[in-house]
């Protein structure tokens, strides 16, 4: 049913815009397929371990394993050492977002030291407790 004042209500389209409309929907997921099983299962089982973590835990267990082994097929030989370069590559990743959260870091604490001393002073006594309890 149209409200009684839709014929004042006209919809304006700017060139090269035309009509964009946005659904929100704050439960959406988008890494688990909806035809993948139980959604509700897979969003809970994500929660425990993403998919990133579960892949690594097998490659672990599988280079581990193919390591140990005395006779192994050229294809599989293959195959491992392009496993092993992915995981080499996943590890670099992990190093550099490391580094770059640490320099960020270190550049926050500087320019915080600067502008406000004494709210430095409060977070530097919050992170030597944390620093201490990890010792």
């Amino acid at each position: 049913m149209y409200p009684w004042i839709w014929l004042w209500a006209p919809n304006f389209y700017f060139p090269l815009s035309g009509a964009v409309d946005q659904t929100i929907q704050p439960d959406l997921f988008d890494s688990i397929d909806p035809r993948a099983g139980n959604g509700s299962v897979e969003r809970r089982a994500f929660q425990v371990a993403s998919y990133g973590r579960q892949l690594g835990l097998i490659t672990e267990v599988l280079l581990d394993i193919a390591r140990k082994q005395e006779t192994m097929s050229t294809e599989a030989k293959e195959s491992m050492k392009c496993l092993e370069g992915i995981q080499g590559k996943i590890e670099k990743i992990k190093e550099d977002e490391s580094t770059s959260i640490a320099a960020e870091l270190d550049a926050r604490l500087l320019r915080l030291k600067t502008q406000d001393p004494n709210a430095f002073s409060r977070l530097r006594t919050r992170l030597l407790a944390i620093v201490k309890d990890d010792s």
